[in-house]
């Protein structure tokens, strides 16, 4: 029954990420990387040997994201959380609303691990194979070392213990995250203007924030939202100036307003990404 759990939680996570990040990878870097080359946050693309290194850990990284469900599911541990089967229970406003606050939980959770693996004494040991991607790809999104790997997937037993939520619930709230994570790895700005200079818009994190994070190391720690990076002080200097410039360049015919310092060589930056452990 166990390994039949696994199989099959295996099997979803997969397909889940083939199905998000494949048809975002074909679309921007194979089919169409011409058309939106104006809305690249980076000029130079991932060499082919990152691509087979993302999809490998993130792999992996399912190995460990099954194993925490088929726990989950143990009687012993399931007894003790919310998890909840009849929608009845709780209605479907609850229903709806668990998924926002899964969602909430979930940034907190991140922002925070997140930036406990930045520490110089964490750092390499849980956080430096993600951060091998200096310019991430969609295949990025769950590419991440077995330990960081238990601390990601984890924020499922934060859920189920904290909040009751339907297994649909959950369901749904993987969905966006993996969603939201592709969105953050994509390599490209897809926010209009309109939208990151609205009340909301503003708060919201997007695909510069994070990849900002892989090209420099520190700062923008956030998931979903900016929030905490914006309460503790930790959005990078150069964030709005940044998304700012990506945004007006998005309007313009030619793709000649790339900033010359993405000329500097992939290999050069992997190079800094093995010796830097960066402070929080």
């Amino acid at each position: 029954m166990e390994s039949k759990s696994f199989f099959l939680f295996y099997l979803v996570l997969t397909l889940r990420y083939l199905l998000i990040a494949g048809p975002a990878f074909l679309i921007f870097y194979i089919l169409y990387k011409q058309r939106f080359s104006r809305l690249r946050i980076q000029k130079l693309f991932p060499e082919k040997g990152d691509y087979y290194r993302e999809i490998a850990y993130s792999f992996l990284t399912f190995v460990f994201f099954s194993l925490i469900g088929v726990v989950l599911l143990q009687p012993e541990v399931k007894g003790h959380s919310q998890l909840y089967s009849e929608i009845s229970n709780y209605g479907w406003g609850y229903f709806i609303l668990s998924i926002f606050l899964a969602l909430l939980l979930h940034d907190l959770y991140f922002y925070w691990t997140h930036r406990m693996m930045h520490h110089p004494k964490l750092f390499k040991l849980f956080h430096l194979t993600h951060h091998k991607s200096t310019n991430p790809s969609p295949w990025a999104a769950f590419a991440f070392s077995p330990l960081e790997a238990i601390v990601e997937g984890s924020i499922i037993f934060v859920i189920a213990f904290l909040i009751p939520i339907h297994q649909y619930a959950i369901l749904a709230f993987l969905l966006i995250m993996t969603l939201f994570n592709v969105y953050g790895h994509l390599g490209y700005e897809l926010y209009p203007k309109w939208l990151v200079k609205s009340n909301l818009g503003k708060w919201l994190n997007t695909s510069t924030n994070h990849n900002m994070h892989h090209k420099y190391f520190k700062g923008n720690y956030g998931l979903y939202t900016r929030i905490w990076d914006e309460v503790f002080k930790t959005t990078h200097a150069d964030y709005d100036k940044t998304l700012l410039q990506l945004i007006e360049k998005a309007k313009l015919k030619s793709d000649d307003t790339f900033n010359q310092t993405d000329s500097a060589s992939l290999s050069a930056r992997k190079r800094t990404a093995e010796k830097l452990s960066a402070r929080p």
